[in-house]
């Protein structure tokens, strides 16, 4: 996995570089200035880009929507302090397919960024919520076109399903339901083909719309 990482603050920008390249993956640049970060991207075509949202002269956003305009069409993560509904939604409708915040461990960052790559859309665990609150307020076609989206699913998948919608890994998933991390992939597949989604994030946000929670289990 080749990455690029664009961010202002130098000392975080060198601390994630030196901690991705201790766990084998190679940072191919690591660069404070959007437009610099632009023109390595185009050049480079790194695997993933990790995009700090708040910057000077040429803020996250800016750079997403320019990567996307001039073809670069590999994953874009924004990586950010900001939890902000907003921003949130701004970030996955200009193209991001990862929002990230720089509080997570860094286990879950690798986790995202490897989930990211294999073509999920990740938004961290603590912002299910936010999205979910965001899709509530905007009807979707599943809620004209399905009165019981979960109506297919199987009672191990409905389990597996009160999880997502809590924000959970599959590592944790796994270790709640005393069941292998391959088994609940599987699972998740399975639970995304039935509800017609390409993500985990957008699994868990029509659960919480319709009321599933973990408790309930």
């Amino acid at each position: 996995m080749r990455i690029l990482i664009i961010d202002d603050h130098a000392l975080f920008r060198t601390g994630l570089q030196e901690l991705l390249e201790r766990r084998g993956l190679q940072v191919i640049g690591a660069l404070g200035d959007g437009r610099e970060g632009i023109k390595l991207a185009l050049e480079q075509t790194p695997d993933i880009i990790l995009l700090d949202l708040r910057m000077p002269q040429m803020d996250g956003l800016t750079v997403l929507r320019s990567l996307r305009e001039s073809g670069f069409s590999n994953p874009v993560a924004m990586l950010t302090t900001s939890s902000e509904e907003r921003d949130l939604v701004e970030s996955l409708r200009s193209g991001a397919q990862g929002y990230l915040i720089k509080d997570m461990e860094p286990d879950e960052v690798i986790e995202a960024l490897k989930a990211i790559c294999a073509g999920e859309t990740i938004v961290a665990p603590d912002l299910t919520g936010v999205l979910a609150k965001v899709v509530q307020g905007e009807p979707g076609d599943e809620d004209q076109a399905i009165d019981n989206p979960f109506k297919d699913l199987t009672p191990r998948e409905n389990q597996i399903l009160h999880h997502l919608a809590e924000g959970q890994s599959n590592k944790v998933i796994a270790r709640n339901l005393g069941i292998s991390d391959g088994t609940v992939k599987l699972h998740v597949k399975a639970i995304l083909r039935k509800l017609g989604v390409h993500s985990r994030v957008e699994a868990a946000v029509i659960a919480v719309k319709h009321g599933l929670s973990q408790r309930n289990t």
